[in-house]
């Protein structure tokens, strides 16, 4: 059998079990839907990461004419991240999302591919991270680690 390392899913109606730090993460990534390009599905999505000295990166969705074209936002930031080539790890990521057409479900999942793109930066800074996602229908879910999401997230156990 194998063992899901920080499975647990936590969730809270209210900002009460974050950090400071935490909590201007969520407004961040709350203000990157502001920048999110979706003419298409009228669902905005942001994006933060939290770097270990502070810092914060975000990102947005941005659709495309040609669907399989446009990008998540936590890919957007993931990929501003990996581009600034800096050596501060990842320590939570904020999503959260509004639309004026309907309502956000429940619980707002990152999508496979996003999660997958978190478990890569996982493996490469060798320690994971928090993730946060807020609807205003749910409240904000929170969990340890990538896994949570991705429990069985493809893996090539590369040296």
């Amino acid at each position: 059998m194998k063992q899901i390392k920080n499975s647990i899913l936590n969730h809270t109606k209210n900002l009460s079990p974050f950090t400071e730090l935490e909590k201007s993460l969520i407004l961040e990534a709350e203000k990157a839907t502001a920048n999110a390009y979706a003419p298409f599905s009228n669902f905005f999505v942001g994006a933060a990461i939290l770097l270990q000295n502070g810092e914060i990166i975000t990102g947005s969705n941005q659709e495309n004419a040609s669907y399989p074209n446009g990008l998540c936002a936590e890919r957007v930031a993931l990929n501003t991240y990996g581009n600034m080539r800096t050596e501060e790890k990842i320590v939570a990521m904020a999503i959260t999302a509004k639309s004026k057409d309907f309502k956000i479900p429940e619980i707002l999942s990152p999508c496979g591919a996003c999660l997958q793109v978190m478990a890569e930066y996982v493996k490469r800074q060798n320690s994971d991270f928090r993730i946060i996602v807020f609807s205003e229908v749910g409240g904000y879910y929170y969990a340890e680690g990538v896994s949570t999401f991705l429990p069985f997230g493809f893996n090539l156990n590369r040296k």
